[in-house]
């Protein structure tokens, strides 16, 4: 039986980690941990925050996804918008899921990042 999602894998292109590791860990406020030797060799980077996994995977073929997407909970999200704005990454909000506040953002390689408040 499923119990927790462990992690969620995200595409990146080749030569992104730099810039991974800036985003991730400057602006949302990660801490990136270490990926075992084998995997480490295929490049890509993993981050933490907490409970919150985000495994950034090197995809030949990069394309960024138009839709898909994780949702993180945060429990100050007007605080951690301007948190990303005041470090270069664009915000753009949304009303439409009832019962939260919600807005979205992306990396630098163009992957889509949902932050949400319930209210």
């Amino acid at each position: 039986m499923l119990a927790a999602i462990d992690h969620v894998q995200l595409a990146a292109p080749p030569g992104s980690e730099e810039a991974l590791r800036a985003y991730y860990v400057d602006v949302l406020g990660m801490t990136e941990i270490p990926k075992p030797p084998a995997l480490a060799a295929r490049g890509g980077c993993w981050f933490q925050a907490g409970a919150v996994r985000l495994h950034l995977g090197i995809e030949h073929d990069f394309r960024p996804a138009a839709k898909a997407h994780p949702g993180l909970l945060v429990a100050d999200i007007e605080a951690y918008a301007a948190r990303l704005t005041a470090r270069g990454a664009p915000v753009t909000w949304d009303d439409d899921l009832p019962g939260h506040l919600r807005c979205y953002s992306r990396d630098p390689v163009g992957n889509r990042l949902e932050f949400l408040q319930r209210r």
